[in-house]
């Protein structure tokens, strides 16, 4: 069946603070469908993918207008890596490290890496004034490796930002920083191709709601970005996966 209107928002109200913190927002909103049991037999990979920059669009006008944009030589040297490597391998990643165990592994791995850039920090704070060309092109390329999908762009961003000597909440500031270029471009890309291929009648309702959802969510969470919780977003993270790994074997397994 479809997605309807009330699922949508319910992905859209999860997509703010999953955007604002470091939680994976794309595995959100993939893990918790399969969790709550949604029959999305109804809906196209097309869709679905279309679905899903519905709701970073919404999160990007918001996050757009509160974070500052890196300057133009730090948004080249920490855009261009993962430019260059999405374009390379998007395919691969989708045929290869898709689907629902792909990314609880996913977000199990990079909330370990988190941790133990968190826990490996130099004792010196720095702050987001400090940053040179050479933490812009680190973070580019963590950001690069963080295309495989539960590893979560902003917490591999915001690990290497914590092991470059940032605080926890400069390292946050800097991590979104980073992204939005690369979320500008991703939105636009993935834009353009849902107009070429225009999603089903039936799902431009829950389109529409899920985008709205999601901006009004992410402005409720904007408080949230300079009290960055290393340690309960990496444990929810984990909860996340270990429950999506868990229903999926009970499954395989005929529900016993």
């Amino acid at each position: 069946m479809p997605l309807t209107a009330k699922q949508a928002i319910s992905l859209g109200l999860v997509q703010g603070p999953a955007e604002v913190l470091p939680l994976s927002s794309s595995a959100h909103a993939e893990l918790i469908p399969e969790l709550l049991g949604w029959d999305r037999s109804g809906i196209s990979d097309a869709d679905r993918k279309t679905f899903q920059v519905a709701l970073h669009a919404g999160s990007f006008v918001v996050l757009a207008r509160a974070i500052k944009w890196p300057r133009p030589a730090a948004a080249v040297a920490m855009t261009a890596p993962a430019v260059v490597a999405g374009v390379a391998l998007e395919d691969a990643i989708e045929q290869r490290l898709s689907g629902p165990v792909a990314t609880a592994i996913g977000l199990i791995a990079g909330s370990l890496l988190l941790i133990a850039a968190d826990s490996a920090a130099p004792a010196g704070e720095r702050d987001t004034a400090d940053l040179s060309l050479a933490d812009a092109a680190v973070i580019g390329v963590v950001q690069a490796a963080a295309l495989a999908p539960g590893l979560s762009r902003l917490g591999m961003a915001t690990a290497a930002a914590r092991l470059r000597g940032f605080s926890r909440a400069d390292a946050a500031l800097i991590a979104h920083s980073a992204g939005l270029p690369v979320g500008a471009g991703a939105v636009v890309l993935k834009s353009a191709r849902a107009i070429s291929r225009p999603p089903a009648p039936e799902m431009r309702a829950p389109l529409a709601a899920g985008a709205v959802a999601a901006a009004g969510a992410t402005r409720l969470s904007l408080p949230l970005l300079r009290r960055t919780p290393i340690a309960g977003a990496a444990l929810w993270r984990m909860l996340l996966a270990v429950a999506t790994l868990h229903r999926r074997g009970f499954r395989q397994n005929g529900g016993r």
